[in-house]
């Protein structure tokens, strides 16, 4: 089996060449970009086990970059950025990120969060066997990443589909922000409560109707969310 393949994007080559060092002597193959074009190209060519992406980058940005990837593979992703603001956290993982660390960091804390994140990659991975579960109007299939609603697939980012598919799997149960935080986006997520908020708001929008079926995403206040079936 070969070596974990790394695709590191940043325009800062004294962050690209630190990175480059600290993590081929963690074991890992790397591979460096310094633009957003460019990161893609490689991408494509000869595709990455996991990729950590600048947020701040020359012509397309990393959120741009995360875009387009998410298009075609649900590869690991974390940004990179010097920016600490919640906006900046929730649109990327909007955009289909697992994690988020904020320059500067620690390499060993780095390190960490990327093997946590392939870890949990992994296991849902070898994990995801055909599992599908269907409800009136509703298909979700978390081994090929589709959502079917009324007919027709919806356009979803991963992070998206996997709460949606977690409360899906345990109907009528109630999970407070903390526990689904755990449980979609993994213990070692360094994130905030309100992601839960918005994720589910944007699976509103796009579940519009639910109820006249029998179904629906629930809030229960003062605790947390529920997916209903009538």
């Amino acid at each position: 089996m070969g070596k974990t393949k790394i695709l590191v994007v940043d325009d800062d080559p004294n962050i690209l060449q630190l990175i480059n060092l600290y993590l081929t002597r963690e074991g890992f193959e790397v591979v460096t970009a310094e633009a957003g074009d460019e990161a893609l190209r490689k991408f494509k060519s000869d595709p990455p086990n996991m990729m950590l992406l600048d947020v701040m980058l020359p012509g397309m940005d990393g959120w741009q970059v995360c875009r387009e990837v998410r298009k075609v593979s649900n590869i690991p992703v974390i940004m990179l950025t010097a920016k600490d603001e919640t906006f900046d956290k929730v649109l990327g993982l909007e955009l289909g990120a697992d994690d988020y660390i904020v320059k500067p960091f620690d390499t060993k804390e780095l390190v960490a969060r990327m093997k946590a994140v392939l870890r949990r990659y992994q296991t849902s991975d070898a994990g995801a066997a055909a599992k599908e579960l269907s409800f009136p109007g509703l298909t979700i299939n978390i081994t090929q990443y589709t959502v079917t609603y009324l007919g027709r697939p919806l356009e979803m980012p991963p992070k998206e589909l996997e709460l949606l598919y977690f409360l899906a799997s345990h109907p009528g149960q109630v999970f407070t922000r903390e526990q689904l935080l755990e449980q979609v986006w993994g213990y070692d997520f360094f994130g905030d409560s309100r992601t839960v908020d918005v994720h589910v708001k944007r699976l509103r929008d796009k579940l519009v109707g639910s109820e006249e079926m029998g179904w629906a995403l629930k809030t229960v206040w003062g605790v947390g969310y529920k997916f209903e079936v009538k």
